[in-house]
């Protein structure tokens, strides 16, 4: 399903490309609002934490490419973001980080409400690099943070010049599952517990500048095919 979901992303760029009548390109990067995350630990004797944790908000970051495609008020956007992203378990005796990288492709569509306000919504693809708990035994177990690679993300972003700034939400469409964890009772005062939930959602906050468009590329062929 993941290399099918690349190639419909893939050829939507190349039809869109050729039809586009004006395009820009660029880098951007920023915050993010990262929030989810709950685990409950097992009653396995006395001494043992039984309760159910959910994880507080944390701040990550965000970087990344974007390539445009204007037809009129809408638009096309694919996009190529690195995320790092976190949230925190205040368990009794210390809190523990759950950490998550990935690699997200959104593919947004949008449309130009006014002047230089633009509304857009998308799914986007994304590749769980790596996952981690804080205190897991053995060290740094590889959390299992999502079930399928999809996500749905919707934002606002309004432009000056070649800038942009951008407010967007990010939601896993992953189901929630359980899965057994061992923690280091002695530093975090759980010890067997099931991560019930893993998946993150986020707010990301970014800032976007143009390095190219189709104005400053008047040699740009109409109508050709996909090609860079």
């Amino acid at each position: 399903m993941n290399r099918y979901f690349l190639m419909i992303i893939i050829s939507i760029f190349c039809v869109s490309f050729t039809q586009a009548q004006e395009y820009s390109f660029g880098v951007k990067g920023g915050g993010n609002y990262v929030m989810g995350g709950e685990l409950t630990g097992l009653d396995s004797g006395e001494g043992f934490n039984s309760d159910t944790f959910n994880a507080e908000a944390q701040f990550g970051f965000h970087a990344g490419i974007f390539f445009e495609l204007n037809f009129g008020k809408f638009f096309v956007r694919p996009e190529v973001i690195y995320n790092s992203m976190e949230t925190e378990f205040p368990f009794p005796d210390q809190n523990s980080t759950y950490a998550v990288e990935k690699l997200s492709i959104p593919l947004l569509f949008g449309y130009n409400v006014w002047g230089p306000v633009d509304v857009y919504a998308g799914p986007a693809y994304q590749n769980i690099m790596n996952a981690t708990l804080e205190g897991t035994e053995p060290i740094n177990q590889t959390i299992v943070a999502q079930n399928t690679p999809l996500a749905a993300q919707a934002g606002i972003k309004v432009g000056f010049g070649r800038f942009e700034i951008d407010f967007r939400y990010d939601r896993s469409l992953a189901s929630a599952e359980t899965q057994s964890i061992d923690i280091n009772n002695g530093d975090y005062g759980v010890n067997r517990a099931e991560f019930t939930d893993t998946r993150l959602n986020q707010f990301l906050v970014s800032l976007s500048f143009k390095i190219g468009d189709s104005e400053s590329n008047t040699g740009r062929r109409r109508g050709g095919g996909c090609y860079f």
